[in-house]
């Protein structure tokens, strides 16, 4: 059974560490920097199985016109103890000891291409993404993001809204496509782009990415960066037109964002 508590100590925050280096295998977070961020507003939030940390869950705080908020920076698990449910109850933990310290908003990034990620965020959750930032962390040496421009989906979580309390009911059945994608004789998928409205007026709008975009990365870079560089310009319209994305539905072998017009969801009354 997975236990989940905030960690406070500075032992606690060298478990964190140690685990943070197995699971991104390059240079952690000093403890004297967590400690410090959790005994200033910041919240640590580790998942146990016995006495062993298996997940975390890191955010500090963050401050923006005036409003602070919680930037939820670092989210790692054990790789045998993936796939169990743990990111969600270390996000869900986190939400619960964030409204406890006064937050009404959480904020983090995620590669918009890793469609397990996008699940979680948006579907599971409820957050919403209308921020698109072009190469968030500069070239990244780690193995997951190495090679490719580290491109990054902004999440907001309105922590108190309807929306996520209420999950808020919304229509995703037939989206307008803006792209499809196929698979090239070596089985891996092509982004194919449909024909491009002159206005998006549209209730919803989808875009589809390939569901393993590591597996994609090691077999061909090329293609990699070609869904990397056109789903930008696509994700970025969207948002620019007033679009939020909501939901990332998942296929066999691929996932298909939706996308709904940002002003008819309940974030009560927050629209940052």
């Amino acid at each position: 059974m997975i236990q989940y508590k905030e960690l406070k100590t500075m032992a606690e925050m060298e478990q964190m560490q140690e685990l943070e280096g197995r699971v991104w295998g390059m240079a952690t977070i000093p403890t004297h920097q967590t400690l410090t961020a959790t005994k200033n507003g910041g919240i640590m939030v580790g998942a146990y199985a016995d006495d062993d940390l298996v997940g975390f869950s890191y955010g500090f705080a963050g401050f923006d016109n005036g409003k602070s908020y919680l930037c939820s920076h670092m989210l790692g698990i054990d790789q045998e103890y993936r796939s169990r449910g743990i990111g969600e109850m270390l996000k869900q933990k986190q939400r619960e000891l964030a409204i406890e310290k006064g937050y009404d908003m959480m904020k983090w990034t995620y590669d918009p291409l890793e469609t397990r990620n996008a699940y979680l965020n948006l579907t599971k959750l409820n957050g919403i993404c209308d921020t698109y930032i072009e190469n968030c962390y500069g070239n990244m040496q780690d193995g997951f993001n190495k090679g490719l421009p580290s491109d990054r989906f902004e999440i907001h979580w309105h922590l108190k809204s309807p929306y996520v309390v209420e999950k808020q009911s919304i229509n995703t059945e037939k989206p307008t496509a803006l792209n499809t994608l196929s698979f090239n004789q070596e089985g891996l998928p092509v982004f194919t782009k449909e024909v491009e409205p002159p206005q998006l007026t549209e209730y919803s709008y989808s875009i589809s990415v390939p569901k393993d975009f590591q597996g994609l990365k090691a077999a061909s870079q090329e293609l990699a960066l070609d869904w990397r560089l056109k789903t930008r310009e696509l994700f970025q319209k969207l948002f620019q037109a007033g679009y939020a994305a909501v939901r990332l539905k998942t296929y066999e072998d691929y996932g298909k964002y939706i996308f709904i017009r940002k002003d008819i969801l309940d974030l009560g009354g927050q629209q940052s």
